[in-house]
């Protein structure tokens, strides 16, 4: 009998996982596996909040594979030594996973993969994590784009919907048993917040409900915080409790409808495609892990001030809509994607801070936090990242709030109060716009 490991990652589901399909498809078995790798559960960078979502969508999964006659082979440990002995114990001769782009990631995965063809187990890697891989969009000179409108033309051409399979029954004959699946607090990552429904039961339930309220006025609504009409996706598709072929093919059938519906579902299309943008970005680009992607950025002269900092991280800033902001992610784990480009501007160009402080800051406070997504979104708003003029997009927080929370019904909500007059800003917006403009332009100069 053929057996096979399928090692999950992020890709926490049983349907649309193109790994764990290929591996059904080339073995008579498949061993499910999760290794919790201690270099990211005590990496600065690993938020307790995601630590607690992915134990959540690990719990899920094991119950969706003991539903179907299988179980979750649960590990700690360096990858590159777990997996082999695992292998080894259930007598399987190959292993499958998806792939992966971060630069932790892909230093990994070779070591995994070195250590499996020592054993001489067969290693087969997937594309599954994005709906265009990265490779796969390039200009006609082969180079990468790095503009997003040219390479969302090109995307377009190229993406064609995919079969997203899901697997009937999964035998099960081996012998070797998982360790039990812990709780935050056995890995040092309390938390404090409630988390939503995690697994792939409660993502699909998500796309279901965002489908049916919300797609249709989409392009409309999803700039306003107090409509909360977002799909609330973003944490499901880092962790992988859904499959971005699934979110793509619901929204493409809601664009064939026509009409009102096909605008809101192209725009969400659009954020869809942005997703795969920012990871193409991380793939041709690693060093924007650590810098700006363009390098010329990393010598602004910041002014860093700490207390300023803490203000806008405990949302003290006196700025209501900002404030409000940084209250939501501080309680909740979320914020509002409208939201996130107003305090990132704020923090760089009103307060000129370093975009590192906050992206790092975000990481440790987000449910979603991926690190594609959020470097993208940060090095957006600094004017650090891949715009061709950005360094004069300054967003105004009072006209901000005045545009997307009209009635001030999100800010009383996190703020409590709407009155202007109880506000004492900790910095003058106009006299830092100058400031911010001053010092991008002697950067050019």
């Amino acid at each position: 009998m053929k057996r096979a490991v399928v090692w999950f990652r992020r890709d926490l589901r049983l349907s649309d996982n193109t790994a764990l399909a290929q591996a059904l498809r080339a073995a008579d078995e498949v061993v499910p596996v999760f290794v919790l790798d201690p270099s990211i559960l005590e990496s600065k960078s690993t938020g307790s909040r995601r630590v607690a979502f992915l134990l959540g969508c690990l719990k899920s999964l094991q119950n969706n594979l003991e539903h179907i006659g299988s179980e979750l082979i649960l590990r700690y440990g360096d990858p590159a030594e777990v997996l082999p002995e695992v292998l080894q114990a259930t007598d399987a001769n190959e292993i499958h996973w998806n792939n992966d782009y971060e630069g932790y990631a892909r230093k990994r995965d070779q070591a995994v993969r070195q250590a499996c063809q020592q054993s001489e187990v067969s290693v087969n890697v997937h594309e599954d994590q994005c709906l265009c891989e990265p490779g796969s969009i390039l200009k006609d000179d082969g180079a990468p784009y790095v503009v997003f409108t040219p390479f969302s033309r090109k995307w377009k051409d190229l993406y064609a919907d995919q079969p997203r399979p899901r697997p009937g029954s999964l035998k099960k004959s081996w012998s070797l048993k998982g360790d039990p699946i812990p709780e935050p607090d056995d890995l040092g990552h309390g938390i404090r917040i409630n988390l939503p429904e995690t697994g792939e039961k409660a993502a699909k339930a998500r796309l279901d409900q965002f489908i049916k309220d919300s797609i249709a006025t989409y392009d409309q609504d999803r700039d306003f915080p107090d409509l909360d009409r977002t799909s609330r996706l973003s944490a499901d598709l880092r962790f992988g409790s859904i499959g971005p072929r699934t979110v793509h093919a619901a929204a493409a059938k809601a664009y064939a409808k026509g009409g009102a519906v096909s605008r809101g579902a192209e725009i969400f299309i659009s954020e869809l495609i942005w997703r795969d943008f920012y990871k193409h970005i991380l793939f041709h680009y690693p060093h924007v892990e650590s810098g700006a992607f363009r390098q010329e950025y990393d010598a602004l002269e910041w002014e860093n001030d700490k207390e300023l900092f803490q203000a806008w991280c405990e949302g003290r800033t006196g700025f209501p809509i900002v404030d409000a902001a940084m209250r939501q992610l501080n309680s909740t784990g979320w914020m509002h994607n409208r939201l996130r480009m107003i305090v990132a501007s704020f923090l760089t160009k009103d307060l000129l801070i370093d975009w590192r402080w906050g992206e790092r800051y975000f990481m440790d406070k987000l449910l979603d936090g991926d690190l594609a997504a959020n470097n993208g979104g940060w090095q957006w708003a600094a004017g650090t990242g891949t715009d061709a003029q950005p360094y004069f997009r300054i967003f105004n927080p009072y006209s901000q709030a005045k545009k997307f929370d009209p009635e001030g019904k999100f800010i009383e909500k996190w703020v409590g109060e709407t009155d202007p007059s109880t506000y004492h800003p900790i910095v003058d917006h106009s006299i830092q716009r100058q400031k911010a403009l001053a010092l991008y332009k002697k950067l050019k100069n």
